[in-house]
């Protein structure tokens, strides 16, 4: 999974010295990265299957690919193309290995500060050769969280900002990177104390909540529940403040309904 990865991301940081020049163009560098995007899930694609031909693909661009019918790679080539495509130099290459249909090993590869995180379940969850653990706080008016927001029509807007508010009265700041992988694998790291968004797709996530479990935090869906959220909404913080979290998000959303609700 390292292996393909930073196959893929050679072409990826070939691709992104080139953005700069593009923005001046009359094009635009909208089709550079889409091309961008494709090769690496091309390269992946190719790596992973040389390694393991009997697996399946769940992939962001090239969707559902049978395979064993019990091991699947679930794989985003560029996590964070809009970042990528304004010259930002946040994104990550992200696979997980899902079998029978439990996560049990990931990647998260951030090219610009070449830096691999991956994850085996039961081994630990590392930086190149580093374990990592969440972070220790306790107390939510110590902690930074780290969230997604929505943007024109994608998304519950008005779910959002009831919770960013309790969020933001709770906390010591807010960021918003705008790569969800990356967020997870920053809270396994601890340098994020907790992170959560609405409507993530599986390649999105998969390989970082894994990581947050096997750093020793938890990664749910708002409810509290394990597995793959099927609703993508996810809560990834340590144990000490993810409990605070839920009860804060559940009194935020049930607020949220409950003011939207006809007098």
């Amino acid at each position: 999974m390292a292996a393909a990865a930073l196959k893929a991301a050679r072409g990826i940081i070939r691709d992104f010295g080139e953005v700069e020049q593009l923005q001046v163009s009359v094009k635009g560098p909208g089709d550079f990265v889409s091309n961008a995007d494709l090769k690496s899930e091309r390269i992946l694609k190719t790596e992973l299957a040389r390694a393991r031909p009997g697996y399946g693909f769940l992939m962001e661009e090239g969707g559902e690919t049978p395979g064993d019918g019990h091991n699947r790679w679930i794989v985003d080539p560029l996590d964070g193309t809009t970042n990528f495509l304004h010259g930002l130099p946040f994104f990550a290459i992200s696979i997980a290995l899902e079998r029978d249909g439990e996560l049990v090993a990931g990647v998260i590869y951030e090219p610009i500060r070449d830096e691999m995180f991956w994850t085996e379940k039961g081994a630990g969850t590392f930086v190149n050769d580093r374990r990592l653990r969440v972070s220790a706080r306790r107390r939510l008016a110590e902690a930074v969280l780290a969230t997604g927001m929505p943007f024109r029509d994608h998304g519950d807007h008005s779910a959002y900002l009831a919770t960013l508010a309790p969020v933001m009265a709770a906390t010591s700041g807010v960021r918003r990177f705008g790569v969800a992988s990356l967020d997870l694998a920053y809270v396994a790291a601890g340098r994020f104390d907790g992170f959560w968004e609405f409507g993530l797709k599986p390649w999105d996530i998969a390989a970082g909540l894994l990581m947050v479990r096997e750093a020793g935090g938890y990664a749910t869906d708002f409810s509290g529940a394990h597995g793959l959220p099927e609703s993508g909404d996810v809560l990834a913080a340590n144990d000490h403040l993810h409990p605070q979290l839920v009860a804060l998000m559940a009194d935020a959303l049930h607020g949220a309904v409950v003011e939207s609700q006809p007098k």
